[in-house]
């Protein structure tokens, strides 16, 4: 029949009191330098020799002297509490945002709307912080959250099935973008029935916005008559600006664009949100790290007044 095998676990009192008797040889001194009584280190050594099943110090008048057992644990004890220190020192740095590192994944389009200024601003405050950006396309979104590629996200993600949870970080809208001259900027009040007849350009279907702008013209009981289908948002930018058509796209990215000749209408009847929201795993916590750098995001937001005003014709309509 086999014994059953002995097991014991020291506490950390209990091996910093083993460590300060081993150095100074007296409880009274070892007790005073860990702010505790003589007692209390008495006790703390006793319950260490009855847990190992070994005498660690031999008690003389004078002084106490280790045993061979305590000279072969010593190293141990030292090993595990400088572990110990270290750990609490580095968790020290870390929510002191001393260390540490941020990956998210974000559009390349809104990344280039948002971040350049973020990043600078909290790298400039935590130094030591690393932010790492995944630019991926938005099909890749959600997944790069929900496979925590990434500690967050910062987008729309077009598929959440219930695995996501969404904080707003900016509100925006679909608008219509077009030249100075087209028949629509010169309307009050745009409406997405008076797209009809009218060429526009529109992301290709299944990905980006194309579904909530075919919702939103079912919904008119308008048939677009879209001729050119985008995968990103800068290319319908740069064919409305050279003479291809308007544009459906979200508001923030047209007025982040260098193309300010343009005019951006909103469209109403129905008005469709494309709200930006910071992404995360259901379940899963920020650190304090992310969490620090979605806050300096909502300040920069706030200050700048994002979404800005529409830009539109005056025009009579």
């Amino acid at each position: 029949m086999n014994t059953p095998k002995h097991t014991f676990s020291p506490t950390l009192r209990q091996l910093r009191a083993f460590l300060a008797v081993y150095r100074l040889r007296k409880l009274k001194a070892a007790a005073v330098q860990l702010f505790v009584t003589q007692s209390a280190i008495s006790v703390l050594i006793r319950q260490l020799e009855d847990g190992l099943q070994t005498r660690l110090f031999d008690r003389t008048t004078r002084s106490l002297q280790p045993t061979q057992a305590a000279n072969d644990m010593v190293a141990v004890a030292e090993r595990i509490l400088r572990d110990v220190d270290s750990l609490g020192t580095t968790f020290g740095d870390l929510s002191g945002l001393r260390s540490g590192r941020i990956c998210l994944a974000i559009t390349p389009t809104l990344a280039g709307i948002l971040l350049p200024a973020a990043i600078r601003l909290f790298s400039e405050k935590y130094p030591d912080v690393q932010v790492v950006v995944d630019d991926c396309a938005p099909e890749q979104f959600s997944s790069r959250v929900l496979g925590e590629h990434v500690d967050f996200g910062i987008g729309t993600p077009e598929h959440s099935g219930g695995e996501l949870e969404l904080q707003t970080l900016m509100r925006d809208s679909l608008c219509l973008v077009c030249a100075p001259d087209h028949p629509l900027a010169a309307v009050k009040n745009l409406r997405w029935r008076d797209l009809k007849g009218h060429p526009v350009i529109a992301g290709r279907p299944g990905y980006g916005v194309r579904k909530l702008v075919d919702v939103a013209a079912a919904t008119a009981g308008v048939s677009l008559q879209v001729v050119n289908e985008i995968s990103f948002l800068s290319t319908g930018l740069w064919m409305t600006a050279s003479g291809r058509g308007p544009s459906i796209i979200p508001s923030a990215y047209a007025r982040f664009s260098s193309y300010q000749e343009l005019v951006i209408q909103p469209l109403n009847q129905p008005k469709v949100s494309r709200d930006v929201y910071v992404v995360n795993k259901k379940g899963r916590s920020m650190s304090l790290a992310c969490q620090a750098f979605v806050d300096g995001l909502r300040q920069q937001i706030k200050e700048q007044n994002w979404p800005p005003k529409p830009i539109q014709s005056s025009q009579p309509g």
